[in-house]
């Protein structure tokens, strides 16, 4: 039970007088001796004792009253009408009347958007006793759905009809229930497909369920309540039963009653309207009177008008009123009926009006509850929030105002309240905001950071962990700034936590090395990672894992780079044998090893023998380590098996050529720089290198095994002997041997190379010039041998010609040439002695002018011919022969033969004038003369 006289008092309505537009702004008046009244569907519907300017009639007539305050009327009954209902989503209205003297009331259903002769069409008229059982009517309900309506007697019956109450054909009457105690309420509930009709009494209240067909009753209550004090709550408040008793308020479920409200006082009406509760009671200083018919006011009592917000407990309004006939709710307004034919409204206060009077008096409580009941949007309860805040923190209230502040969040800038207690220094309040602001996901990394070092400051370390352990799915903040901030502060531990649980790999390895320095821990979590996080982490922090735990170190990497299995702290030997397709390349690591050459060297050894394929740099790195172990070894067994590794590198051809000669220069390793040498055929370097090292005897056996691939090594060898004052005749005689047998120099050219060298004798070439001359003076005798032959054979040929020129020809063939068959006529002879049948040859020649015999050799000759002649204007290949050969004076003589310089012209420039583009051929054939001329 609540005592109303805790509630707060507010004048959430304001009350005027309703003026005639008509009458010069007077107040409007209405009829006199109202008796009943009702609203809806835009009127306000009166029952009258008398006309406004007519004859006094007992009150048959309906009056309209329209928002425009315009009247008009209409005769319902003959004698008198005395109840009215109004529907509100259809525009029936439902009235009890009589037409004739005697108890005998009459329902009537009106249409009122239909017309008969100017009047709302009645559409069904039938007795309202039940029976022949004459009784009063004292109260009337209809449901909205136009299928029940409940008629309640003053000798305790109540009549049910069913079915479309506009129609007599479609309905039923039956008596729902019978008493002793009048009728005093009744109303319709409809919650679903169930439907339920409340019935109140001077002494009891009921439910009944008419969606069951024996409806069934249920006893709510022992008391009743008086005529026009029970009212149903819309369905917002659950639609429940309102009974107003004088000492208390009560509401009903169809199966229990519910909360109760001492409101004391003589209830004389109850209204519900919008959420709020119309209470019309008797002054207390006017006499009491208890019997059934007690509800009418005297002329003279005053009377209380009180409206109620149950849900938010407070009074919106109370007045007094003179007579108050009856308070009806219609245009968005409440009107208030007196006895004395005047009319006041009630009009609402809008919500902002409504909050600002309870700002003023700082009841932010009832505020927020008002505003969630007006349903205000969340902009508006955020701002009631924000006052409601400010109030307490002014008032030094700072745990009840971060409250309301938490409630802002969302709308309010978080820097509003940041501000306010950061100068307070109330860091635990903050701390509550700032959390609110993280479960809300609302926080951005500056939050983040300003909650972390609140909790730092605190020196909450239960707080601070249970923020930082929340589940995964419940991670509100940045998770990087959160490591950072926990970092910054030395709360490494709780930063490692974070970063492994949230996979930062990087931070939780950049705390543990940099911070912690626990080396083991970092390689073991870099050993738990998936592949290509694992190979990142390693190339960032290699070298730092390498300097402090070498030999781990090495052993993940040998698994890195061939049979990598994440999960495990590391690898152990057996599985570094079985490559996998998570492999890295080894190359990329070598860096790594920068100082820990002993590491690198088991490293690059293991991969060379798990990986034969492994990339050319691995190689190149293990040759030159096994170089330099190989330069600074002392012991001659040592020295010589590094010796034979290196050179198993070298010929393992997994090197690069370019990097393995200059480490085995740089590192004077004779049999690799001369393996490498022969390996690329720089077999002239090979021989410079004997020569640096003065290796007489290795310089002649290098030119006797590439001489043939490169023959300018003898003319080289013969120059470097040349130059060398020491005796060298041996070597130099050894040389002259293999240049004569080859003719690899032309002797003169022999001469002026031993000419520098003061220790060569004549002696010493004496056989090879004796050999060399004896060897021309033969081929000089052959080439004249040759010559006479040739001018013999050309003077013959001559000859022939001459006489083909001036004498007959006889042809004495008695064979054909191409089938040898004895010739007949007609033949065909040719002066090359070659005779053919006509038949013969027109089935062999090709042309008629050629002997088909003679033709391939003659096309020979030609084609030489031909060719001679297009090599004639070869100039560039002339010139590039010329300076390859080793006799130029041959290929000068050969192109002599070609004709190359029969026609030879020099045009010179005319004075005055340009070089033309015709003189070019010119030019280039001077030159070639003069080239030419000069080699020669």
């Amino acid at each position: 039970m609540a005592a109303f006289l805790q509630w707060r008092r507010f004048v959430f309505f304001d009350k005027e007088t309703v003026k005639d537009p008509a009458d010069n702004g007077k107040n409007f008046s209405l009829p006199v001796g109202i008796s009943a009244c009702d609203s809806g569907r835009g009127h306000i519907k009166i029952l009258a004792a008398e006309t406004r300017d007519g004859p006094r009639l007992l009150n048959s007539v309906i009056w309209f009253l329209l928002r425009s305050l315009q009247l008009s009327s209409f005769q319902a009954y003959k004698l008198r009408v005395t109840h009215l209902f109004q529907l509100k989503q259809h525009s029936i209205l439902v009235s009890v009347g009589q037409d004739e003297h005697g108890i005998n009331p009459l329902v009537k259903v009106w249409n009122l958007d239909k017309r008969d002769s100017g009047n709302p069409l009645c559409t069904r008229i039938f007795p309202a006793i039940p029976g022949n059982k004459p009784t009063e009517v004292s109260c009337i309900s209809v449901h909205e759905n136009l299928n029940f309506m409940a008629i309640g007697f003053t000798d305790g019956s109540v009549v049910l009809t069913k079915g479309d109450i506009t129609r007599d054909r479609h309905s039923k009457t039956l008596t729902l229930h019978e008493g002793s105690c009048p009728i005093t309420g009744l109303a319709f509930r409809q919650a679903g497909k169930v439907t339920h009709l409340f019935v109140a009494t001077l002494e009891k209240v009921q439910c009944y369920t008419l969606s069951v067909r024996e409806y069934p009753r249920a006893d709510l209550d022992t008391h009743g309540c008086a005529l026009r004090c029970s009212a149903l709550t819309d369905p917002s408040q659950d639609s429940q039963f309102i009974v107003a008793g004088d000492e208390c308020v009560y509401l009903y479920q169809p199966d229990e009653r519910g909360p109760c409200f001492a409101f004391e006082g003589h209830k004389l009406l109850a209204h519900w309207h919008r959420g709020y509760l119309l209470l019309l009671t008797r002054d207390s200083k006017s006499p009491n009177k208890s019997d059934f018919g007690s509800r009418e006011a005297s002329p003279t009592e005053k009377q209380l008008l009180t409206i109620y917000d149950l849900d938010n407990k407070f009074i919106a309004y109370s007045a007094a009123f003179d007579d108050i006939v009856d308070v009806l709710a219609e245009w968005g307004s409440l009107y208030i009926l007196t006895r004395d034919g005047k009319m006041s409204v009630l009009q609402e206060k809008d919500t902002q009006t409504k909050l600002e009077m309870l700002f003023k008096k700082n009841l932010f409580v009832m505020a927020i509850n008002l505003a969630k009941s007006q349903h205000l949007d969340s902009d508006g309860l955020s701002e009631i929030f924000r006052q409601y805040g400010d109030h307490l923190y002014v008032k030094g209230d700072h745990d009840g105002a971060i409250q309301q502040y938490i409630r802002t969040i969302g709308k309010l800038e978080p820097s509003y309240v940041i501000r306010k207690f950061l100068d307070a220094q109330r860091i635990h309040n903050l701390t509550a905001y700032l959390q609110a602001l993280h479960r809300q996901s609302l926080a951005n990394a500056d939050h983040t950071t300003l909650l972390l070092n609140c909790y730092t400051k605190l020196k909450d370390s239960s707080k601070l962990e249970e923020f930082i352990k929340s589940s995964e799915g419940e991670v509100h903040f940045d998770v990087e700034i959160a490591i950072k901030v926990l970092r910054q502060a030395g709360y490494h531990h709780h930063a490692i936590f974070l970063a492994e649980r949230h996979a930062h790999h990087e931070w939780y390895l950049k705390i543990q090395l940099e911070d912690l320095k626990n080396y083991q821990e970092a390689l073991r979590y870099i050993g738990r990672l998936p592949f290509e996080q694992a190979e990142s982490n390693m190339k960032r922090y290699g070298k730092t894992l390498m300097h402090h735990v070498p030999e781990e170190t090495t052993l993940l990497l040998k698994g890195l780079c061939t049979d990598y299995q994440p999960g495990q702290d590391l690898p152990d030997t057996a599985s570094l044998t079985h490559p996998s397709a998570n492999k890295a390349n080894a190359e990329e690591f070598i860096p790594v090893f920068a100082n820990n050459p002993r590491e690198l060297r088991a490293f690059l050894e293991h991969m060379t023998e798990v990986e034969p394929q492994s990339s050319r740099g691995v190689y190149d790195t293990l040759l030159e380590l096994r170089l330099q172990d190989w330069a600074h070894e002392q012991d001659p067994a040592k020295k010589s098996s590094l010796r034979e590794a290196a050179l198993s590198l070298l010929t393992s051809d997994c090197t690069v050529f370019d990097k393995a000669l200059v480490l085995c220069q740089m590192h004077n390793f004779r049999e690799g720089v001369l393996y490498l040498y022969e390996k690329g055929k720089l077999y002239q370097q090979i021989m410079h290198y004997h020569m640096q090292n003065e290796e007489y005897g290795k310089v002649v056996e290098a030119c006797q095994r590439y001489g043939e691939q490169e023959a300018c090594l003898w003319e080289q060898a013969l120059g470097y002997f040349a130059r060398k004052e020491e005796d060298c005749k041996a070597y130099i005689s050894e040389v002259l041997l293999h240049i004569d047998r080859n003719n690899l120099m032309p002797p003169l050219l022999v001469v002026q190379t031993l000419a520098h060298n003061s220790t060569a004798t004549l002696s010493v070439i004496k056989d090879y010039l004796v050999n060399k001359l004896q060897r021309e003076g033969e081929q000089i005798q052959e080439d004249e041998r040759k010559i006479q032959q040739y001018r013999q054979e050309t003077a013959q040929l001559r000859a022939d010609i001459q006489e083909l020129r001036t004498s007959a020809k006889i042809f004495q063939k008695t064979k054909c040439s191409m089938c040898n068959s004895p010739l007949e006529l007609p033949s065909v002879h040719f002066l090359c002695s070659h005779s053919f049948h006509q038949h013969c040859f027109e089935s062999y020649a090709e042309s008629e002018a050629e002997c088909p015999t003679c033709t391939p050799d003659n096309r020979k000759v030609m084609d030489m011919l031909r060719v001679q002649d297009q090599k004639r204007d070869l100039h560039e290949h002339f010139t590039r022969q010329l300076r390859c050969s080793n006799d130029g004076f041959s290929v000068v003589a050969d192109y002599f033969g070609r004709g190359v310089f029969n026609k030879l012209t020099l045009i010179t420039d005319p004075p005055g004038g340009k070089p033309g583009s015709s003189s070019l051929e010119a030019d280039l054939q001077r030159d070639l003369l003069i080239h030419t001329k000069r080699n020669a």
